[in-house]
């Protein structure tokens, strides 16, 4: 890997760690504690919130056609959702154990914690826990394929990938065959920590 892509790399990572003190400013600004996987908001906050949210039947009479329409398509998509879960999950706890990876932590990735907002209905809590469910199943599904990926194969592409996941900078350039034989081992090291 060169300097300038190094470079790169720390650039990314210390960008990261300022936008998590950003959003650590955000619980001054909307005035809540996080306290394990409980929120607490200041009771005048709480009280505002409730008073902002929007009963389910008004809410129901809001809905579009088109609302109407897609529901059964986007909540089809538990059963798909559910079963990568439970596949990758499965896989990781068989093949991770055997080859030595370290194994990623569910819970750092699906995060269910905006149902707590009072401002959302039922349906709208229901909607969020979803979401949260959806998004953190693919991107727990995610680190433990880039996982995979630095064990077996840790080469970029010959095109450019959008959205690459955070390991695939540090791989070996495409054409990289010195690299790819010397350093292989080198990268399934690091996936013990």
């Amino acid at each position: 890997m060169t300097a300038r892509i190094t470079e790169l790399s720390n650039k990314i990572a210390r960008l990261e760690r300022e936008l998590l003190e950003e959003l650590k400013k955000q619980e001054e600004e909307f005035r809540y504690k996080l306290k394990g996987k409980k929120v607490e908001f200041e009771h005048a906050v709480l009280d505002l919130h409730r008073r902002l949210k929007v009963a389910i039947l008004p809410w129901l009479a809001s809905a579009t056609l088109r609302n109407a329409i897609s529901a059964p398509f986007i909540y089809g998509m538990i059963v798909p959702l559910s079963f990568l879960d439970f596949s990758v999950t499965l896989y990781q706890h068989i093949c991770f154990r055997l080859y030595g990876i370290s194994r990623v932590r569910r819970a750092d990735y699906v995060v269910i914690d905006r149902h707590q907002l009072a401002y959302l209905n039922g349906i709208e809590k229901f909607n969020c826990v979803y979401c949260g469910y959806g998004n953190g199943v693919i991107a727990y599904t995610r680190e433990i394929i880039s996982r995979t990926e630095q064990f077996w194969c840790p080469i970029k592409h010959a095109a450019r990938v959008v959205g690459a996941h955070k390991r695939y900078n540090q791989f070996l350039g495409f054409g990289d065959a010195e690299g790819y034989r010397t350093r292989r081992l080198e990268f399934r090291e690091q996936l013990k920590n």
